[in-house]
């Protein structure tokens, strides 16, 4: 591919010096920690990406945030990407690879979206090492007095598995365990990746890790990670993956690749350890959020900028006529047929994913990503209706072009970055049940909330384990900007149901889950793996 380099020279041109470079062969590498305190001239201004609601018709959120690093490269900037792994669920499931597209790619695509470097093998190891750890001291006596009922802690795999969402451990006798519920979920939804994500280092996950709630006594009281005697050796089995991965894209724009929980279910940012290498060592830093606006971007402002300090120079919001059509009710066979009547009517959902950036005292820059069919009479009507709004469009063509079908784009965010600070959404010292109504009416347009019996009695424990003053993690059903996934556009008239509450107090957040929503996701009847091969030259076809 042009533009591809060995990763050492990469690694060169970004300024990181040569004893911090970790190579896993000729295009993969990873930069130790320790880089992050060394000499840089970086000046470090930062691009959030994020997109309208997805839908199928695809609005292509890391395809626009590569085509922007490698416009921004063309016109002499430094720069590097700070994106998110791929997890083989998806990959094999419905979504596919989550290294871009077209021009507007990520080398080596295959090895990013099939194990990379093992960090997520490394995750789910740190996890179920805990889960066995916690098992094992309940049957040899049991001097924490856990509560086998009350076990909080969950396995995780790397896959979509509905079958393993709840299941029965330790059946077959006296010498296989104590017989309780259990269940897993996918990794990228665990807490270990959560801790991972927002660790400042080594010492930081220590500590995350320690104050892990995973179980609870007879008497009610929490039992926390540190009290297992298990940190040392989890932290050994994460050891190489806190290291962030350096590769590029196919025109030698230099990203970072690191972390991979998803927004829906966790809090969809990739690892603060790799945002502040790219902004360290380059000028403009590009990161995105998971999913739409409304869950990604609302968890990397109020959870990861909060915590970790920083603040965005510029928001990119990603859209497409296609998925605005279907929020217009557009039928999703044929995404993309002219229908000017639909895109009028899906135009709603970009208007409150703007006014939604504005709610953190941000403006976006709405990159229109191009498709093949897209009529000039509906790129017209959303341009315009971005400037009714106020805010820049502009129309993208990275996937057939590269970096140079995003020079408009780029250009634009160089004009709208400004260093007026965001806001956080809601104080933290707001009781629990309000951050959630705030995030509820004020980004997703609920009318209300209701809470089931079940997150009333998980409220009065955070309040009673004092860990009300955390930030909140919605997780929500990614294509609606309701709890029913069958809303499309910009639903009124609707409450959000929140079911349970989790204590995530190593991440530092509790888990709200709203809806149906599922922290291990299922295989679709016709799942990508199907028409994933191995080429007898070696070669990975059709992933």
């Amino acid at each position: 591919m042009p533009g591809v380099v060995d990763i050492g020279t990469i690694a060169e041109q970004l300024g990181v010096p040569p004893d911090c470079l970790l190579p896993y062969g000729r295009q993969v590498a990873k930069i130790h920690l320790d880089a992050l305190k060394r000499p840089s001239s970086g000046v470090g201004k930062l691009v959030l990406v994020s997109a309208t609601t997805p839908t199928p018709a695809g609005e292509g959120k890391t395809t626009t945030s590569i085509g922007l690093a490698q416009a921004l490269a063309k016109l002499g900037a430094s720069v590097c990407l700070a994106l998110r792994e791929a997890s083989l669920g998806p990959c094999l499931g419905r979504k596919g690879g989550a290294t871009g597209g077209g021009r507007s790619s990520l080398v080596p695509a295959e090895r990013i979206n099939l194990h990379f470097t093992g960090d997520f093998h490394a995750v789910t190891s740190a996890n179920n090492l805990l889960s066995a750890i916690i098992d094992n001291h309940i049957y040899h006596g049991n001097a924490l007095a856990i509560d086998p009922r009350r076990v909080v802690w969950r396995r995780v795999m790397d896959m979509n598995d509905r079958s393993l969402r709840h299941i029965i451990v330790g059946l077959g006798g006296t010498g296989q365990g104590i017989p309780r519920e259990g269940g897993f979920d996918i990794t990228a939804a665990s807490e270990v990746m959560a801790m991972l994500c927002l660790a400042e280092d080594s010492e930081d996950l220590r500590r995350r890790i320690d104050r892990t709630l995973v179980a609870y006594r007879w008497d009610g009281e929490p039992v926390y990670a540190g009290e297992l005697g298990v940190t040392g050796a989890m932290l050994a089995l994460l050891r190489d993956a806190i290291h962030p991965n350096l590769v590029q894209t196919g025109e030698g724009v230099p990203a970072l690749v690191h972390g991979g929980p998803f927004a829906n279910i966790a809090h969809g940012c990739s690892s603060l350890i790799a945002t502040r290498m790219a902004l360290h060592y380059a000028d403009w830093g590009i990161t995105e959020a998971g999913f739409g606006f409304d869950l990604g971007a609302e968890k990397f402002f109020d959870i990861k900028c909060r915590l970790s300090g920083l603040d965005p120079v510029a928001v990119v919001l990603v859209t497409t006529v296609r998925a605005l059509k279907m929020h217009g009710g557009q039928p999703p066979g044929n995404p993309g047929a002219k229908n000017i009547a639909a895109l009028r009517r899906g135009l709603v959902n970009l208007d409150k994913h703007i006014e939604n950036v504005g709610k953190f005292n941000k403006r976006p820059v709405v990159a229109l990503n191009h498709f093949a069919g897209d009529s000039e009479q509906e790129i017209a009507l959303v341009v315009k209706r971005c400037e009714e709004q106020g805010v820049a469009c502009a129309v993208c063509r990275h996937f057939e072009q590269g970096g140079k079908g995003a020079i408009e784009l780029a250009r634009a965010v160089m004009d709208a970055a400004a260093s007026t600070p965001f806001a956080p959404l809601y104080p933290l010292d707001l009781p629990v049940e309000e951050k959630i109504r705030v995030i509820c009416r004020e980004i997703y347009g609920a009318d209300d909330v209701a809470f089931t019996r079940q997150a009333e009695r998980d409220l009065r424990q955070v309040t009673r384990l004092g860990l009300d003053h955390l930030p909140v993690c919605v997780a929500k059903a990614p294509t609606s900007l309701s709890d029913n996934p069958a809303l499309k556009g910009r639903p009124r008239d609707f409450d959000i149901t929140v079911r349970a509450v989790q204590v995530n107090s190593g991440a530092g957040f509790l888990v709200v889950l709203t809806g149906d929503v599922l922290r291990m996701p299922g295989l679709p009847k016709a799942p990508l793996a199907e028409r994933i091969d191995l080429g007898a030259d070696g070669r990975i076809e059709g992933l």
